[in-house]
């Protein structure tokens, strides 16, 4: 009788803590299993700036703040070539997709599996955010890096002729 009052009390006590904090729904990314999706993801922040981490229903996914300002994901198959622009945060390449603006979609560049940021420019800035989690992505392999175009190769691009 006493181990199932323990057991309710734990179940209530359970229950009341999880009840006031938001669960955010993340559809996982494909590799979302890759054991370096959770290398990474046990060493993220519980703060990016003022948002605390919240919950979410998938794996390898976090979120920040209620409501969310910063999203986050691993195991998105590597990008490749793109004339998004590129930025180098914390040793990391970030394939910046402004298209949602003012969110900014940020996908590491050379790193398998990849990572994906979703951040609310409105309310935090993407570098507070890639400052946060890149010392993190950083841990993933590189395989590739962001290159100008005056360093990349005209001849890969350059059409075959016969």
């Amino acid at each position: 009788m006493i181990r199932r009052l323990s057991a309710l009390g734990a179940l209530a006590l359970i229950a009341v803590a999880t009840g006031c904090t938001p669960t955010v729904h993340i559809e996982p990314a494909p590799l979302a299993n890759d054991p370096l999706c959770a290398d990474v993801g046990v060493r993220l922040p519980q703060t990016i700036g003022e948002n605390d981490r919240v919950w979410t229903d998938a794996q390898s996914t976090a979120a920040w703040g209620d409501p969310s300002v910063v999203l986050y994901k691993c195991g998105l198959e590597p990008p490749g070539p793109s004339t998004l622009q590129c930025v180098s945060f914390g040793g990391v390449d970030w394939l910046v997709d402004d298209a949602d603006h003012p969110n900014l979609r940020l996908t590491t560049y050379g790193r398998t599996p990849a990572v994906q940021v979703y951040v609310n420019t409105e309310q935090i800035s993407a570098d507070a955010a890639l400052d946060a989690i890149s010392l993190q992505a950083a841990e993933l392999p590189q395989n590739a890096q962001c290159t100008t175009v005056d360093e990349a190769d005209p001849e890969q691009d350059a059409p075959k002729t016969s």
